[in-house]
C-alpha cells in the first residue's frame, strides 16, 4: 500500500470511530437521563443529563488521545486502560440498569449493545491505529534502508568514476609535464641566445638614454634659469605695478581731502556772510543753500542767508535730500 491508501483507511477508521461513538454517546443520553430523573432528589431532576455527559466525554478523551498516541507510536501506560474500562464499564452499567432493575433480560441486552460496541470499536481502533503506525515504521525504515543503499552504490559508482577520471588526469599531467620539461630546455636555450643579444642591444641604449639624459638635464636647467629670471622680471614689475597704485590711491586721496576741506572752506565762506536783505542771484542762493545743507543748518536760517523764501529754500532741501541737487549744482558752477 502506498501512502494514500494508508491515509484513506486512516480517515475511514477515524470516520467509523467517531460515528461509533457519537452513536453511542446520544443512545446513552437517551437512555440514562430518564434514570437519572427518577432517582434525582425532587427539585433536582434537571441535573440528570449531567451524569451521562460526563460519563461521555471520558469516553471522547479515551478515543482521542489512544488514537494520538497509536499515531506517534507511544504507550500511555496502565492509567489510560484503566480509565478506558472504567468509561464502558459505567457506559455498559448505565445502559442496561434501567432494565435490570425492571428485570428485563431482553431491554438489558438490547440497551448494552451500544455500549459493548463502543468498548470493543476503541479496544480495535487502538490495536488498528498501533497496528498501521509499525506497519508504517516498519515501510518507513524499509525506504530509508533502500535509499541509504541506493545512496551507497551511487557514492561508489561516483569515486570510481572520480578515481578513473584522476588517474587519466595525472597520466595526462605527466605527459604533459614531460613534454613541458622538454620545451622548457628548448626555450632556455633559446633564451640564453636572446638574452645575450638583448644584453648588447640594453647596453648601447642605455648608453643613448644617458647621453640623452645628460642633454635633457642641461636644457632642464637651461629652462628652470630662464623661468627664475621670468618669475625674478614679473615679481619686480608687480612690485612696481604695486607701488604706483598705492601712489596713485594716496593722490587720489590727497586730493579728495584737499576738495573737501575747499568745499568746507567755501561752505563756511557762504555760510560767514550772515543773513541778507534782498535776494541773492539764484545761481549763489542755490551755493548758499547747498552749503547750508552740507552744515545741517535748519529751512528758515537757509532763507535768511540767501533773502529767498522757505518754499523755495525747502524744494532745494528736498532736492538734495533726493540727489538732483548735486546734479543741478554741477551743471550751474
Amino acid at each position: 500500500m502506498n501512502s494514500v491508501q494508508i491515509r484513506s483507511a486512516e480517515r475511514a477508521l477515524s470516520v467509523g470511530t467517531w460515528l461509533i461513538v457519537g452513536g453511542a454517546m446520544l443512545f446513552s443520553i437517551l437512555t440514562v437521563t430518564p434514570l437519572m430523573e427518577r432517582h434525582s432528589p425532587k427539585g433536582w431532576e434537571w441535573t440528570a443529563p449531567i451524569l451521562p455527559l460526563v460519563v461521555d466525554a471520558a469516553v471522547v478523551i479515551v478515543v482521542r488521545l489512544d488514537s494520538v498516541l497509536a499515531a506517534l507510536g507511544g504507550h500511555g501506560g496502565r492509567w489510560p486502560i484503566a480509565l478506558r474500562w472504567m468509561t464502558g464499564a459505567m457506559t455498559l452499567a448505565l445502559n442496561v440498569a434501567d432494565s435490570a432493575l425492571k428485570k428485563d433480560l431482553v431491554g438489558a441486552a438490547v440497551h448494552a449493545v451500544a455500549p459493548l460496541l463502543l468498548i470493543v470499536t476503541a479496544e480495535t481502533g487502538l490495536a488498528y491505529r498501533r497496528a498501521i503506525t509499525t506497519a508504517q515504521s516498519a515501510r518507513e525504515a524499509q525506504f530509508k534502508a533502500e535509499r541509504a543503499e541506493r545512496e551507497h552504490a551511487a557514492n561508489e559508482r561516483r569515486e570510481a568514476q572520480e578515481r578513473r577520471a584522476r588517474e587519466e588526469r595525472e597520466h595526462a599531467a605527466m605527459l604533459a609535464r614531460e613534454q613541458r620539461e622538454h620545451e622548457a630546455l628548448i626555450a632556455r636555450e633559446q633564451t640564453a641566445r636572446e638574452e645575450a643579444a638583448r644584453r648588447e642591444e640594453r647596453e648601447r641604449a642605455e648608453a643613448r638614454e644617458r647621453a640623452e639624459r645628460e642633454a635633457r638635464e642641461r636644457r632642464e636647467q637651461m629652462r628652470e634659469q630662464q623661468q627664475a629670471e621670468r618669475e625674478r622680471l614679473e615679481l619686480e614689475a608687480a612690485q612696481r605695478r604695486e607701488l604706483e597704485a598705492r601712489e596713485r590711491e594716496q593722490e587720489a586721496r590727497r586730493q579728495q581731502q584737499e576738495r573737501a576741506e575747499r568745499e568746507a572752506r567755501e561752505r563756511a565762506a557762504l555760510l560767514a556772510a550772515g543773513p541778507v536783505n534782498e535776494k541773492l542771484p539764484e545761481d549763489k542762493a542755490r551755493l548758499v543753500v547747498h552749503a547750508s545743507f552740507g552744515e545741517g543748518l535748519p529751512v528758515r536760517a537757509a532763507a535768511e542767508l540767501c533773502g529767498w523764501s522757505t518754499g523755495w529754500v525747502s524744494a532745494r532741501y528736498q532736492e538734495h535730500r533726493d540727489g538732483t541737487g548735486l546734479v543741478l549744482e554741477g551743471a550751474s558752477s
